[in-house]
């Protein structure tokens, strides 16, 4: 019988998307959550008790496992508590597959913001721990316009700065496929894959591809950065996140996230659409 596989971050949108396609391959999984109760995830997946903030309950959930998927939460469990958690799993685990980010660099030197900083830190951890490792580094997620869901509900009016800023997002489906191949192929030690959508997409047009997929017209309403700041800070970004995010969103309109065929190359299908994304989440805004 084959070791299971550990799948931490298992409630969220690609760590589901993880545990399924695991599933779909024949392989076991185990996945660790802070709440069992409240999981719901498929049958046949072996669901424990786990926090990364609490290494001694990520180490016993990693007992006996083949290989983990690693995804550190960047706000919600500091980074100071990584190393004693990777170097757990890693003593466990033959091989270790990271979620990071593509604005992570090779070089030692400081990351370009915090947010890959704190990427960084994690790869370095990783590597000097694991013994064999691989990194998924994807661009934006499709995902994240869910966070317009409330709006369009309400008004169908969604209302952000930047209505130009193009970026090639990528499915949460995707991302969880390369990790899959990483995590139960051969030729991925020490891989670090890029991995971006298909083609850049303005925000304009993804509420007009939100509004094709639930079948209703959609408008977008640029406001200035200015104003969006409070909003972000009121929807819970610390206020330094909130201006890091908004200086690299105004740096994207003239340099946008480079595109990559890593989807492709690595598991045979191309890279969906932010279209198909929005046919796939539509409930999720109707």
């Amino acid at each position: 019988m084959t070791a299971p596989i550990l799948v931490t971050g298992a409630t969220g949108k690609v760590g589901r998307q993880v545990v399924s396609q695991l599933l779909d391959a024949g392989r076991p999984v185990r996945a660790a959550v802070r709440d069992p109760d409240r999981a719901a995830l498929p049958a046949g997946v072996q669901v424990v008790q786990a926090d990364l903030g609490n290494p001694d309950s990520i180490a016993a959930a990693a007992d006996g496992v083949e290989a983990a998927f690693l995804l550190w939460p960047y706000l919600s469990v500091p980074v100071d508590a990584a190393s004693t958690v990777v170097e757990a799993v890693a003593k466990r685990a033959q091989r270790l597959v990271a979620l990071s980010s593509m604005g992570v660099h090779d070089e030692r030197a400081k990351q370009a913001d915090d947010n890959s900083e704190f990427h960084a830190t994690i790869e370095r951890l990783v590597e000097r721990s694991a013994t064999e490792w691989a990194f998924v580094r994807p661009g934006g997620f499709a995902g994240n316009t869910l966070g317009w869901a409330e709006q369009i509900r309400a008004t169908g009016v969604v209302r952000q700065p930047f209505g130009e800023l193009a970026r090639p997002l990528i499915h949460e489906a995707d991302i969880a496929a390369v990790a899959v191949a990483a995590l139960t192929g051969d030729g991925h030690i020490g891989a670090k894959y890029a991995v971006s959508g298909p083609a850049l997409v303005t925000q304009r047009e993804q509420v007009a591809a939100i509004g094709a997929a639930i079948g209703r017209e959609l408008r977008f309403d640029e406001i200035p950065a200015e104003q969006a700041r409070p909003q972000l800070v009121e929807a819970g970004w610390p206020a330094a996140m909130a201006d890091e995010a908004l200086r690299v969103w105004s740096g994207m309109l003239a340099h946008p996230e480079p595109m990559t065929r890593t989807i492709e190359a690595v598991t045979g299908h191309p890279a969906r659409t932010f279209a198909q994304w929005a046919v796939d989440h539509a409930d999720d805004f109707r």
